[in-house]
């Protein structure tokens, strides 16, 4: 019984240690790399950085981009246990997001309102395996339709 017990236990610590594994560390200051990203329809920016503050189950990101309308600096709260949070972003009000852990992604799903239009964001991060390009795909859904962008940042 003894024996039974503690290989009962030693895999139990080990899924615990593979459910660990599973969930990426995000931290670190990112810079886009535009020829691996697709923006679509949105413009190229002059300069887009992130700087990633991950503590499981929080997420702080400080975000600067530069382009045509100057340069804006952005700060986001997730909690990657689901709980909702609520943010400030480019020229919308509040915005309410919630992420978590879809396997080794990260899903944030945020309700915006961007000039009288409700819109939903849909974001899907992933690091390559080596932790050195951080791969933030969005959809964006609204009145005026859908879209779909890829950002590729590479750590710095």
């Amino acid at each position: 019984m003894t024996r039974r017990m503690l290989g009962f236990i030693a895999l139990i610590v080990c899924f615990a240690f593979a459910a660990a594994a599973a969930t990426p560390d995000f931290s670190g200051k990112w810079k886009l790399n535009v020829s691996k990203s697709d923006l679509g329809q949105m413009p190229v920016p002059d300069k887009y950085e992130m700087t990633v503050e991950h503590k499981e189950p929080s997420i702080h990101t400080t975000t600067v981009s530069a382009g045509q309308m100057g340069e804006r600096t952005m700060e986001a709260n997730y909690k990657t246990d689901g709980t909702e949070t609520t943010n400030k972003g480019f020229g919308v009000s509040e915005t309410k997001s919630k992420a978590k852990w879809d396997g080794s992604v990260l899903a944030i799903t945020t309700e915006a309102e961007f000039q009288g239009n409700k819109m939903q964001i849909i974001q899907r991060w992933s690091l390559d395996p080596a932790g050195k390009v951080l791969t933030v795909e969005q959809t964006f859904k609204g009145d005026q339709g859908e879209f779909t962008t890829k950002r590729v940042l590479d750590k710095q």
